[in-house]
């Protein structure tokens, strides 16, 4: 990656990337899969998609589907062994989600962040007032806006997270939050443990 920046700086060109994100101890059951505008996927898409210059998201293996059968796909629940970790997954192509709420697994989602437009050898452009054909203005261009957008993709991440954790937990207090979540977690496993 370095090495592929430092060749862009010295063409005097800029490179983009993919930013890998991942959220874990994330609990079972946040999102929607019954309400389109709140299913997990959907809305850590949305955010993610709201960086400037990013051009393409997915969640878990999402790019790498498009040659594999569903039994290829899925994430199969391993039976339960330990009562306090329940539906474990050997897999996590799905990234964490499924049908729309988290799964448990580490929550995983990947964007590409295009190759800024400021250019040292800056491209033809035209004059707004005059409509000529001119060169683009040069200001300043950082290369790769990647590493940076890593950083941006973590917070909004958090941010979705926060509101889907509040959506379902919330309460007018922080001990009534907490209550709420661990009568929760109590209840997430075989249900012939609570018959």
């Amino acid at each position: 990656m370095m090495a592929e920046v430092d060749a862009a700086r010295e063409a005097g060109d800029t490179v983009g990337g993919v930013v890998e994100v991942i959220a874990e101890g994330v609990p079972i059951g946040l999102g929607s899969h019954v309400h389109w505008d709140r299913k997990i996927d959907a809305k850590i898409s949305q955010a993610l998609m709201s960086i400037n210059a990013v051009k393409a998201v997915s969640i878990g293996e999402g790019w790498d589907l498009l040659d594999r059968w569903g039994s290829e796909f899925q994430d199969v629940i391993e039976p339960v062994t330990d009562p306090d970790r329940p539906w474990q997954r050997k897999t996590n192509r799905a990234g964490g989600t499924e049908g729309g709420m988290t799964s448990g697994t580490p929550l995983v989602a990947r964007f590409v962040i295009k190759p800024i437009a400021t250019l040292h050898n800056p491209l033809p452009s035209v004059d707004l007032d005059t409509g000529e054909p001119v060169q683009a203005h040069f200001e300043r261009s950082d290369v790769c806006q990647a590493p940076p957008a890593g950083v941006i993709g973590e917070a909004m991440m958090a941010l979705v997270l926060a509101d889907a954790f509040m959506e379902k937990f919330g309460g007018d207090s922080i001990p009534e939050t907490k209550r709420n979540f661990e009568g929760y977690q109590a209840t997430v496993g075989p249900r012939l443990r609570y018959s």
